[in-house]
């Protein structure tokens, strides 16, 4: 068990099994150092989370379905690069969260997987981010969050 593994343990966090694609594209590109993750959306108890931020979904919901993502977009690095401990760090997280046009609190919804990140790899957990407030998501999902992380080889 890699030393990030065993951090995702100690959060009481699991990794689930890589969510498949649901269109016409691969879950991860490496291109050198970086490693692009696609969009993952949020798969909380096994279902997805959707809605809407500002109508039916809650702040502390959205922060959950972040976090979510987060755990989803670890899980495809697992698998894409075999081992955790290639993760050299994560570059930058883009957040879309899906919401009414007066909910203007995405960036605390995206913390979740913010805080995830520096929760599991430490300072090499520090990225660039942004959170983008979208009418619609893939699937009616509340949150989607894709990620570019440096990996070494």
């Amino acid at each position: 068990m890699s030393d990030f593994e065993a951090r995702l343990a100690e959060l009481g966090l699991v990794l689930p099994e890589p969510a498949a694609p649901v269109a016409s594209y691969v879950s991860a590109v490496q291109v050198g150092e970086l490693l692009h993750i696609s969009g993952q959306l949020p798969f909380v108890g096994g279902a997805l989370v959707t809605g809407q931020l500002g109508d039916d979904v809650t702040l502390e919901q959205g922060v959950e379905a972040a976090q979510a993502c987060g755990v989803m977009i670890i899980a495809q690095a697992k698998k894409a690069l075999g081992s955790l401990d290639r993760v050299a760090r994560i570059v930058k997280l883009g957040a879309f969260v899906n919401s009414t046009p007066d909910f203007t609190d995405q960036p605390k919804v995206v913390n979740g997987a913010s805080d995830l990140m520096l929760a599991v790899f430490g300072d090499a957990g520090l990225h660039a981010r942004s959170a983008v407030g979208v009418p619609a998501l893939p699937l009616g999902a509340a949150v989607e969050i894709d990620a570019i992380l440096q990996v070494s080889a």
